[in-house]
């Protein structure tokens, strides 16, 4: 993937009106003339209305093609208009990352009574109830669907949890009682036990759901024609399950021909790594405490410590596994994980990912089209598509880095035998200056700033070049002559 880039394509506030696979069908072509080679993907799957962004999952056969919960499109548009849009993409030479949710399932069909355990919210270890009946809608008829692809019905007994009683119209956390039930033990240990996220949770030990989840996986890979998964939610599935399933994927599709990746919000190294070993580095991950550095690093004011905004994370530590991103739809303002990169750092935390040896970035679609939700945010579409360019043209070659000031650093691309070197430079607070070595074969050369903030830097006989950089900005230099 040597600088590809990804973009996640939707932010939360994406407009509900159906048009977004008829949008991609009109940008495919553009969207590949601008650097991008893959596109991760709303889910697909049917949610619990025509407005859930897809992660109130419902009918995982359901594509937008059935009547069920009010519509048959889904927030995105229709099976056919998906059809059309992956066909665009993968005409236009990009392909097509699928968001699967197989944590939970939401939106029930039909109420059911079953013997659950009321348990503490805090640790999901302790029981606060003796084991009682409770009632919640649990019961999946798929109706619209007419077990068409599946006839599989879903009931009680293929979760493990729940969060209401509708018998007593209590809101808690439910662990559903019966043989061999209980919360799966290869998860977060957050919380006692992170299991139960939300809506139904899905148990992945019952063999009728893990025949029906593979079976789906094989019908959705060969229906959709997708290039790959982005797991939700991992942290909160059993590590196992996952394992098995990545595995059974690779064996269908060979590892070269389809791309797994997924969310685990952890910030331990330790925890990353063990991860990593179980699911036997099947299945890359989203650099979560590379975004939690850079989100502290632009709310510091200019007092953090640059030298080490690479510390502990996937992309130093696990560089193959690494998948850089600086926001997404879970840390855009007003979401569940609100960790919003602020608006002055941006061009400095697109710098971090796309130029740079390692890590596979991924562009937001919030900051590359704005945020159209209750916070606006302006588009950031001109900037990142020179920064993506810049890659494309000149981030080759070692790595030299220049971290030796806790406020100003930067690093140099040496290229190769087809590319020239790049230089990189950033400050956090002040104006600043720093002599860095291009190579004694760019003596005599003129090195443009690309970001087009400072006049020209001639390199000196010996190979250096002393780089200029504004307060709180990012440049990045390359032989004029290459322009």
């Amino acid at each position: 993937m040597a600088n590809e880039v990804m973009m996640q394509a939707f932010e939360w506030d994406t407009p509900s009106d159906g048009s977004f696979y008829r949008n991609l069908v009109k940008n495919a072509k553009k969207l590949k003339e601008n650097g991008i080679d893959a596109l991760w993907l709303p889910p697909m799957t049917k949610g619990g209305s025509d407005m859930d962004v897809g992660y109130g999952a419902y009918d995982l056969w359901d594509l937008g093609e059935f009547d069920q919960k009010g519509t048959v499109r889904t927030k995105y548009g229709t099976k056919g208009e998906l059809h059309e849009a992956i066909d665009a993409l993968h005409d236009a030479g990009i392909k097509c990352y699928a968001d699967v949710v197989l944590n939970h399932k939401g939106s029930g069909d039909e109420k059911e009574k079953f013997q659950a355990i009321m348990v503490d919210q805090n640790n999901r270890n302790q029981d606060v109830s003796e084991a009682h009946d409770i009632q919640a809608w649990t019961h999946f008829t798929f109706p619209g669907r007419k077990g068409k692809y599946s006839e599989m019905q879903w009931h009680w007994y293929h979760f493990t949890g729940v969060d209401h009683d509708d018998l007593t119209d209590t809101s808690a956390i439910y662990r559903i009682v019966g043989e061999g039930k209980y919360w799966d033990k290869d998860v977060s240990n957050e919380k006692g036990n992170f299991d139960y996220l939300m809506n139904n949770d899905i148990d992945h030990k019952h063999p009728e759901v893990r025949e029906e989840l593979f079976k789906w996986a094989d019908w959705f890979i060969g229906e959709t024609k997708v290039d790959g998964f982005r797991y939700d939610a991992l942290k909160h599935i059993s590590e196992s399950f996952i394992n098995d399933l990545s595995s059974h994927i690779i064996d269908e599709k060979g590892i070269d021909n389809f791309y797994l990746f997924g969310e685990f919000w952890q910030y331990s190294k330790e925890t990353i790594e063990e991860y990593l070993k179980t699911t036997d580095y099947q299945v890359d991950l989203f650099d979560v405490p590379l975004h939690f550095h850079m989100e502290e690093a632009s709310k510091s004011m200019g007092n953090y410590d640059m030298r080490k905004i690479f510390d502990n994370t996937i992309v130093k530590d696990f560089p193959e596994q690494a998948v850089t991103f600086v926001d997404n739809h879970d840390s855009q303002p007003g979401q569940g994980l609100e960790s919003w990169v602020e608006d002055w750092f941006k061009e400095i935390a697109y710098a971090l990912i796309l130029f740079r040896k390692d890590g596979y970035p991924c562009i937001f679609a919030g900051d590359y089209y704005g945020l159209c939700g209750p916070v606006k945010k302006d588009p950031l579409e001109e900037m990142i598509n020179n920064m993506i360019r810049v890659r494309k043209n000149y981030n080759y070659g070692e790595q030299d880095d220049y971290f030796d000031d806790p406020a100003v650093i930067g690093w140099i691309r040496r290229g190769d035998d087809e590319h020239k070197p790049l230089a990189v430079l950033i400050s956090i607070r002040d104006m600043a200056e720093k002599q860095m070595h291009v190579g004694e074969s760019e003596a005599g050369a003129s090195y443009v700033d690309l970001s087009g903030k400072n006049e020209d830097v001639i390199i000196d006989e010996q190979g250096n070049g002393v780089f200029t950089v504004g307060p709180g900005q990012v440049t990045y230099w390359a032989n004029k002559e290459t322009l």
